[in-house]
């Protein structure tokens, strides 16, 4: 064993193993303590995380009140790369932003790459990460605020729109100066549909289009203008006329057919009134009446058309009927006592009559209610064509088989 101590090759081993030995023992000594609050295993052993945000919006950074700026997108997609313990709270918090530094760049078109404070600990990927922009000088004008009432055949039947107001008059617009130059037409858009009254200082917003009807993105001051208007509800009273179709039934006529009103107020807009002469009913069937009376029916009104008591009306009809009264004897009237009268033509002195009148007339009426007669006062004996004259109650038509008789006037022996 001397001989080992004594040798110089198991002292240099004997050194070696000591050496390593203090190696490790300092190394894993120093790994021991912690590092900053960090973790203490070493960084290339700590689990990676990745997330993506989307919709993050973008700021811009410019001297607002001399120039606009088109070609920045809203929102961009970030991703994030690193430890859980710093992405974690980043995800969770968003105390970061994303902006595009234009701040001493000219007027003109530019290139540029979005910025961030994200932690530097994370890896940050932006998408897009840069964008084209262009900054114009802001340029403000005034324009006049068209106001256009839409719906406005869906307003309440009869309703039009009056007088109106928008308050104010005109706005001031801000943006780029090309894009001022593109306005054509500045509106406010007030929907009527079903209104029945008036607008009361309704707010709406402001619309700018170009000349080719695509609306504009611009900053309007301000973006709201104030309607008021009136609601008018126009009307006219026209007669009411009874329209009717067919044929009454066999037997009976159309004496009279009338409405129980004989004008209506129509409301409507004025375009429909303006040529409205009269109204008239839903057609009446005749062939479907048999008898006088009373029937309900509606008014055929124009579309978006109104009235003030509702379209319902009563129609009274009165049928004429016809009945034929056979044998209704011939009087003679005037002839003198030595005289006596012979009928040539007709041979009986009678004949038949057809009257015609209101059914309520007609229904009792007999031979007795008429009488017809011939005048021979003052006629000679001899022959002679003399007129058939026939009474009747009043209101009645009569249609007689004779209207004149051939007669032989003959002295009584």
């Amino acid at each position: 064993m001397d001989s080992w101590f004594r040798s110089k090759w198991f002292v240099r081993v004997v050194s070696l193993a000591f050496a390593v030995f203090f190696y490790i023992f300092v190394t894993v000594d120093q790994n021991s303590v912690p590092n900053n609050g960090e973790s203490t295993f070493p960084a290339g052993d700590e689990t990676q995380n990745l997330e993506t945000l989307d919709e993050v919006p973008v700021n811009i950074d410019i001297d607002s009140e001399k120039y606009v700026v088109s070609g920045v997108p809203e929102f961009v997609s970030v991703t994030l790369e690193g430890s859980a313990a710093v992405l974690q709270p980043t995800l969770r918090n968003r105390n970061f932003d994303v902006w595009v530094d234009l701040q001493g760049l000219e007027a003109g078109e530019h290139t540029v790459e979005l910025q961030h404070d994200i932690s530097d600990k994370l890896d940050v990927f932006i998408e897009p990460k840069r964008v084209d922009v262009v900054i114009e000088e802001k340029s403000t004008q005034e324009f006049q605020v068209k106001v256009d009432f839409i719906n406005t055949d869906s307003m309440a039947d009869g309703y039009e729109l009056g007088d109106f107001e928008v308050s104010p008059q005109k706005v001031t617009i801000t943006s780029a100066k090309s894009v001022i130059e593109k306005i054509g037409i500045v509106k406010a858009y007030v929907d009527v549909s079903g209104l029945d009254e008036a607008i009361d200082n309704r707010e709406v917003p402001v619309n700018v289009y170009d000349s080719q009807g695509n609306e504009l993105s611009v900053n309007v001051e301000p973006e709201n203008v104030v309607i008021s208007a009136n609601i008018t509800n126009p009307s006219k009273k026209v007669p009411v006329s009874v329209q009717t179709t067919g044929e009454p039934p066999k037997g009976y006529a159309l004496s009279t057919i009338s409405a129980n009103v004989d004008e209506v107020e129509v409301f409507a807009r004025s375009s429909i009134l303006k040529d409205l002469e009269k109204v008239s009913t839903e057609e009446i069937d005749l062939a479907d009446i048999k008898k006088s009376g009373t029937i309900e029916t509606n008014l055929a009104l124009p579309d978006g058309a109104t009235v003030s008591n509702g379209k319902k009306v009563e129609v009274t009809v009165e049928l004429e009927q016809t009945k034929v009264l056979e044998g209704v004897p011939i009087e003679i009237e005037g002839l003198q006592d030595d005289l006596e009268v012979a009928f040539k033509d007709p041979t009986n002195p009678e004949m038949k009559l057809t009257v015609t009148g209101k059914q309520s007339d007609i229904a009792e009426l007999n031979r007795e209610d008429f009488r017809v007669f011939i005048d021979v006062k003052d006629l000679e004996p001899g022959t002679h064509d003399v007129s058939i004259n026939v009474e009747s109650p009043d209101g009645l038509s009569v249609e007689p088989e004779f209207e004149q008789a051939s007669i032989e006037i003959n002295e009584t022996s």
